[in-house]
């Protein structure tokens, strides 16, 4: 009943055109100069219609923090707006991702919160991409004014941000950055009832990698609990996940976990029971498997409210420069009382991502392979996740480690165990390490460490 009662109350003209007055409070702050204007901000009755038809905003993510951006964005008088998400609707979602319904339980995200919103605000125009990120080139993410995000991943947030940064383009002369060539990114993140927004310039102020200190730290268990004293639940998804899944290849030798796909986590989850029904563990559910392989922060709706309301204003704010955006981020947290706290972060002249400066490893002669590869993973700096590394000896290009496609990976892997000098690396030679927190490769100068 209450369904059938949302869906009517969200059925209206699809015909309809604007009407006398829908945009009056825009136009007060479009056309009149106020106290917080900059000096730059020409007030104009030309810049409502160029925002309502003209400005092209992506979306990232379409969750508990992408459906309010969603909301938010479309009700403001942004039309043109597009949406990435490749995941798909959980019963668990419906609490708080507000532009789904139950018998939308298995649809995809983007697809179902697009139709809500074209449905429900007039002339609005969302269109979906239920896929990844990185399906997407340059070209793409080059035809939009602004990207905001709203996702629970740090590695997508590096990946975008690293799209964005290979988009810049500088004068040859002068070495100047090229303006028309940044687009702004307006990223939000929650955790339960504290949350923050940044607004980047890509090659202007502190990127994403600037700040990777930031992030809180992946919680990870050790090896030799997880095989043999689990005391847990998480421990017993572990163990089907790191032990079990490389062991048994339950959905072929070349697929991976996708924590989006229901039979995956169905899968771990029942080696996960078996495990802890084993050692008397209780407390292993689908929702909390669900939560350890995709790594998922408990969300709570008013913060997730309160984090893309203050998104949507600086995206406001960046395309009309109607009042000096934020400079450049904001922390929130409602756990105890309401408090917030605006500073300026610095940009890394060492950034990984933005610095152009080139990166150096400094590591023995006699270190291995995978001491140089757990060094990029555990390093506060790098944070990699999965890195592969190519050089270049004698001219010719030579992998030493992929982890993907499965055959590389076996044919490489007897280069682990090998000491960087047995490789026939030297001082100062260049290794091209690839990952999935950036689009672009990044080169780093090898120098070798003295005892």
């Amino acid at each position: 009943l209450l369904d059938s009662l949302l869906q009517e109350m969200m059925e209206v003209d699809t015909s309809a055109t604007d009407w006398p007055g829908r945009w009056s409070n825009i136009s007060k702050i479009l056309e009149r100069r106020g106290p917080l204007t900059p000096p730059s901000f020409q007030p104009s009755s030309e810049l409502l219609p160029f925002l309502l038809e003209n400005i092209r905003v992506l979306v990232v993510g379409a969750g508990g923090l992408g459906c309010e951006l969603l909301k938010n964005l479309a009700m403001m008088g942004f039309r043109n707006i597009t949406v990435i998400d490749m995941d798909t609707i959980d019963l668990s979602n419906l609490n708080r991702q507000f532009l789904f319904r139950q018998k939308d339980v298995g649809r995809s995200k983007a697809e179902t919160a697009a139709e809500f919103i074209n449905t429900r605000i007039p002339l609005c125009r969302v269109t979906p991409h239920n896929c990844k990120i990185q399906d997407f080139d340059e070209d793409f993410y080059r035809g939009f004014h602004l990207v905001v995000c709203g996702l629970d991943s740090v590695v997508a947030r590096r990946w975008i941000n690293g799209m964005l940064l290979s988009l810049l383009e500088w004068d040859e002369d002068t070495g100047e950055l090229d303006k028309s060539t940044i687009v702004p990114l307006v990223d939000g993140g929650t955790e339960g009832f504290k949350g923050n927004v940044r607004v980047i310039y890509p090659g202007v102020n502190a990127c994403i990698d600037c700040t990777l200190d930031l992030f809180p730290p992946q919680i990870n268990f050790p090896l030799c609990t997880i095989a043999h004293t689990p005391r847990l639940p998480e421990h017993c998804v572990e163990y089907s996940r790191v032990l079990l899944w490389p062991k048994e290849k339950p959905f072929g030798e070349e697929i991976n976990i996708d924590g989006d796909d229901p039979q995956h986590i169905s899968w771990i989850y029942e080696k996960a029971r078996e495990r802890a029904d084993q050692f008397g563990i209780p407390g292993v559910t689908y929702r909390l498997t669900q939560g350890v392989v995709k790594h998922i922060i408990p969300a709570v709706a008013s913060t997730n409210a309160v984090i893309a309301a203050a998104c949507t204003t600086e995206v406001f704010k960046v395309v009309t420069s109607c009042c000096n955006p934020l400079n450049n981020y904001m922390v929130f947290n409602d756990s105890d009382g309401i408090y917030t706290y605006v500073y300026e972060q610095d940009r890394n002249p060492d950034c990984l991502a933005c610095s152009k400066v080139p990166q150096k490893l400094e590591l023995l002669p006699t270190s291995k392979l995978q001491d140089l590869l757990d060094h990029l993973v555990n390093s506060p700096v790098f944070q990699m996740k999965a890195p592969g590394v190519t050089t270049s000896i004698g001219g010719k290009n030579k992998t030493l480690y992929m982890q993907t496609p499965v055959s590389i990976e076996e044919a490489t892997r007897k280069n682990l165990k090998l000491t960087l000098a047995e490789l026939g690396l030297v001082d100062g030679c260049q290794l091209v390490v690839a990952d999935t927190t950036s689009p672009a490769a990044v080169v780093f100068e090898l120098k070798f460490k003295t005892d």
